[in-house]
């Protein structure tokens, strides 16, 4: 690599670059900081994202390839990398209360959630195999320690090690499907592999390959049958970072998702009726198996699992509506879900948890405002106008009738309708039931600078979701 390249490359990759030293340097902050000051160690990550944001953004305007093709700058990676960030910094500012109360406020939970979020920065931009599995195994190696951070509780502990054993199973597929394409295709560049399926008929082995790749990728986002380690994980990881982990590694695996597979590699098999029966069986079961939850996290679990499975419902329809319907519906996602998990953080103060559904009883009598924002998120999240949660899943919808997968649009929607009554079931239980109890919310200035700015994302997308979504399109193709 020539010096020219080198500094390309380094241009190209300044985000990255700037959250990893910025990592190292808390990381040695950490240890001299004073006890008690460590609130200086949440700012200074928050400045940390916003640095990065700032540079992705001056970088978004062109198409900077970088380490021999192996990593890419453009307004794709942009896109996903501000989904990044906000998930990120919401997730700082949410911790601020939280981690007084759960006393886990040591340096290494800043710096590994930093090291998590430049994991996910390089899945977005990785345009190979091998930079792809780079980005993937560093963000997950720091989401299964994020995940027993509370050493002292049980069920954290045998969350994190669900999580270990089954990523790690999850990993040896998805290494197992790169090795077979690297051996059929001779590259694990993806443009390589494309050029290499179209200029000659499909060989099995790579249709092989590919559902191997497929099965590493869907236990990234939760999907179907490689979801069992979703429901304990949320439950047993701190609540900040459930939050973190049901937006962020989320967005970075379809982020992959969408790379790779929107290409001639999958056009030239027949790999899409694979991921259209994982989106239809992870929707059905998220939906259902949600409906008999009464912890409010394990709850939110099983809502993921069937965002997931509506999301995949976009890779099924492809092309420019399907691309933009996916990452329209993870834009509007992170906004909803972290705004209903930062009311579940809000809850966690005293003899609180805010876990059990029951702990909500009542709540607009109480607290009128914080009701009023939860039936936002709720109503969002089931998909009801005029909320953003709405137009997320009706451009998903549109792009499947437009392709002319009709029958996937009218299992979608019949989820769906499914799928609110659950969110219904908790605002029934906010507006018309009894408060058990008095408790005091943890409403810190940061955490209701978080409500505020996912109820105004929430809000604002739901009132101009047209602008929204030629902001994905263009980022998806330039157009």
């Amino acid at each position: 690599m020539t010096a020219a390249a080198l500094l390309q490359s380094i241009l190209a990759s300044l985000p990255e670059i700037v959250v990893v030293v910025g990592a190292c340097v808390l990381l040695i902050l950490g240890q001299i900081v004073p006890k008690g000051q460590e609130q200086f160690l949440i700012w200074a990550s928050v400045a940390i994202v916003l640095i990065a944001a700032l540079g992705t953004l001056m970088l978004a305007g062109e198409v900077r390839p970088a380490y021999m093709d192996m990593f890419i700058a453009d307004r794709f990676s942009a896109f996903f990398k501000i989904v990044f960030y906000l998930a990120t910094g919401l997730t700082f500012l949410l911790s601020r209360k939280y981690v007084e109360i759960e006393e886990i406020g040591s340096s290494e939970y800043y710096v590994l959630l930093l090291f998590a979020l430049s994991g996910m920065m390089i899945m977005a931009s990785a345009t190979d195999l091998l930079s792809i599995y780079v980005g993937l195994e560093l963000m997950a190696l720091c989401t299964y320690v994020l995940t027993g951070f509370l050493r002292r509780q049980r069920r954290s502990n045998e969350a994190a090690l669900k999580y270990v054993i089954l990523g790690g199973v999850s990993t040896g597929l998805f290494l197992y499907g790169a090795s077979l394409v690297y051996g059929l295709t001779g590259t694990t560049q993806l443009d390589g592999m494309a050029a290499a399926v179209t200029s000659k008929p499909l060989d099995p082995g790579l249709l092989l390959a590919v559902v191997f790749i497929v099965a590493g990728l869907a236990f990234k986002v939760g999907a179907v049958p490689f979801h069992m380690w979703v429901p304990d994980v949320y439950e047993g990881a701190p609540t900040t970072i459930t939050a973190f982990m049901s937006v962020g590694p989320k967005a970075a695996g379809f982020a992959v998702i969408l790379r790779v597979f929107l290409n001639p590699l999958v056009a030239a098999s027949d790999v899409w009726i694979i991921i259209a029966i994982i989106a239809v069986v992870t929707m059905a079961l998220g939906s259902f198996v949600a409906l008999v939850q009464d912890n409010f996290k394990r709850l939110l679990a099983y809502s993921s699992i069937a965002h997931a499975g509506f999301a995949m419902f976009g890779v099924v329809a492809g092309g420019a509506e399907g691309v933009a319907g996916v990452m329209l519906y993870l834009l509007i996602y992170t906004f909803m879900n972290l705004g209903i998990f930062g009311t579940v953080i809000m809850m966690r103060n005293g003899d609180s948890s805010g876990e059990a559904i029951e702990d909500y009883a009542g709540l607009a009598r109480s607290h009128r405002g914080l009701a009023l924002l939860m039936l936002l998120y709720l109503f969002s999240l089931a998909g009801i106008p005029p909320t953003a949660g709405f137009f997320a899943k009706f451009y998903v919808l549109v792009a499947l009738v437009e392709r002319g997968f009709i029958l996937l649009a009218v299992i979608a929607v019949l989820l769906s309708v499914v799928a609110a009554y659950f969110y219904i079931r908790i605002v029934m239980v906010i507006y018309m039931r009894e408060p058990e109890g008095s408790f005091d919310p943890a409403l810190t200035p940061s955490v209701r600078a978080t409500l505020a700015l996912t109820a105004a994302g929430t809000i604002g997308i739901g009132l101009f979701p047209a602008w929204f979504l030629r902001l994905a399109q263009h980022s998806a193709f330039g157009g």
